[in-house]
């Protein structure tokens, strides 16, 4: 077999294929004996028909064709290897002669896009700036107090509501005289904003027994999105009674026997997520400066294949504002998977089993599944080789770091390995990302927490 490849434009190529009649035959045979078997021709055993009877039964051109379907994928990786192309997306297949007798050559030509070359800067002389770690009292003082809110206790006020209030309130929407929904006994803080448009203004002011009515729209159902007169009736106000700082305090809320010993843990915690936040600089400063400064073209077909998909899914494909900023976003993920992929093959990056486990895990809390549970979806979903391939790519991110200078706005330099008790930036971005997963996941229980302690 001989194949050439022409350049298109950076991302794509054209394929020349040319396949001795030779090389073919082993296919054009079991193309014979597989349509062999699905025809009957009287006077022969079934399989056993010959190739020119089956020739004058189905046609030479029939035969050809399920030749040439069953041997193309073989011969086109054939030629991906012998060029050292390396393609994604599908290829475009031209099939230009056939071997009408024997002999002759198959001929085929291919376009496909392919991965962009990609040439990667020094990294050591890359520089980048980041805050430095500076604790204040302010600091402090914040955490003390979501601490004290977490031990607070909600007490009924006689007075006007105000913001930040927690109030029992009823709820009554109609549009015209129909009633679209009514509930009571609904538990709300006034000023967070989670519910009705307007709902926190007419709130304002109001005392237990009054009534009010606004307008807004609807949130849900059938309706949703529609204008309606909503009654809300105030049953109770509450405000939230923080306990006094002390010791007593420290010894309800931590294991600290004093009130300093905790401020001082505070004190740790505080610095230990500036140092965090450092991390993050770091890492998204040094990713975003990659992708400012490296040229990677982008396939436009691959593109508006992963738009097409992501517009389908959410059933606003006519939606062109949507559209563009759903392409902005996909060329810049994409340009960063070629861009780290990249910095993985130069810097030869292997994904270990325990790796991969340990990414799974940590993917698995994010979503809130089992592991188990989580890595059989992923399994069966055919993801693993997209999940190993995510693992390489933050140890190619891990791998430029080590290599980059940190520094902070003081000019210090910055240490990333402070991140983890594991030598190693790898290990330190593993932190730093579990640090965020938890993050997220501590939000959303403090918010399930308010949200029992409202309805309490």
């Amino acid at each position: 077999m001989k194949s050439a490849v022409e350049n298109l434009n950076p991302t794509r190529v054209k394929l020349t294929v040319e396949v001795p009649f030779e090389e073919l035959k082993p296919s054009l045979d079991a193309a014979y004996k597989t349509i062999g078997s699905q025809i009957q021709v009287p006077g022969f055993r079934k399989g056993h028909v010959p190739a020119r009877v089956i020739d004058q039964r189905v046609g030479r051109g029939a035969v050809l064709q399920e030749a040439v379907n069953e041997a193309l994928p073989q011969f086109y990786g054939q030629a991906v290897e012998e060029n050292n192309v390396r393609p994604i997306g599908q290829p475009e297949v031209d099939v230009t002669e056939v071997p009408a007798e024997a002999g002759q050559e198959l001929k085929f030509t291919v376009e496909v896009d392919v991965r962009p070359e990609i040439t990667l800067p020094d990294y050591a002389s890359m520089k980048h700036e980041v805050d430095r770690v500076d604790v204040t009292d302010e600091d402090i003082d914040e955490r003390l107090t979501s601490l004290r809110e977490r031990f607070g206790t909600l007490v009924g006020v006689d007075r006007a509501v105000e913001t930040g209030d927690f109030v029992s309130i009823d709820l009554d929407a109609k549009i015209g005289d129909e009633e679209i929904d009514a509930v009571t006994g609904i538990s709300y803080e006034v000023g967070s904003g989670n519910m009705l448009d307007g709902m926190d203004e007419a709130l304002v002011g109001m005392a237990a027994g009054e009534t009010k009515t606004f307008t807004a729209p609807l949130a849900g159902g059938d309706r949703e999105g529609d204008d309606a007169d909503v009654t809300v009736t105030v049953q109770s106000v509450k405000v939230r009674e923080l306990p006094e700082l002390g010791d007593d305090f420290a010894q309800l809320a931590s294991e600290f026997d004093t009130l300093d010993e905790l401020k001082a843990d505070l004190t740790k915690q505080a610095e230990r997520d500036k140092k965090f936040e450092q991390g993050v600089q770091a890492r998204d400063k040094v990713l975003e400066h990659l992708l400012e400064t490296i040229e990677i073209p982008i396939p436009d077909s691959i593109v508006e294949a992963e738009v097409h998909s992501h517009l389908e899914g959410e059933d606003r494909l006519e939606d062109a504002e949507h559209r563009a900023e759903v392409e902005e976003n996909t060329r810049k993920a994409l340009k960063a998977q070629f861009l780290l992929d990249a910095i993985a093959e130069q810097e030869e990056v292997s994904v270990e089993q325990p790796e991969l486990v340990e990414y799974l895990v940590m993917s698995a809390q994010q979503y809130g599944m089992d592991p188990n549970q989580f890595a059989q979806a992923i399994d069966q979903q055919g993801q693993v080789p997209a999940m190993v391939a995510e693992v390489a790519r933050r140890k190619a991110l891990a791998a430029v770091l080590e290599k980059v200078t940190i520094v902070d706005t003081d000019g210090n330099a910055v240490d990333l390995n402070e991140l983890n008790e594991r030598p190693g930036v790898q290990d330190a971005l593993e932190a730093l990302e579990a640090a965020e997963a938890a993050e997220a996941d501590e939000v959303e229980q403090d918010e399930a927490a308010s949200e029992d302690e409202t309805k309490a």
